[in-house]
């Protein structure tokens, strides 16, 4: 499982998708988005700047899993 940093109370889905390299604009991550193949804790996320917490494990089928920890301060 790959961690994310964030320093931040929260990231947006595209732009922790354009983070970690999934896609060259956030915007792309609409396709992802309209096929279904995102999951946040285990639900199918459906909004393109859903926000992503500290704690949240993301799920993008074809990609290695994401956990969003805190950057300490």
């Amino acid at each position: 499982m790959k961690k994310i940093f964030i320093k931040d109370d929260y990231i947006k889905m595209n732009q922790l998708m354009k983070l970690c390299g999934m896609v060259g604009q956030g915007s792309d991550t609409k396709t992802f988005i309209d096929e279904e193949k995102i999951k946040l804790n285990g639900q199918t996320v459906k909004e393109l700047r859903k926000k992503v917490y500290p704690g949240d494990i993301v799920c993008v089928e074809g990609f290695e899993d994401i956990t969003v920890e805190e950057k300490e301060k």
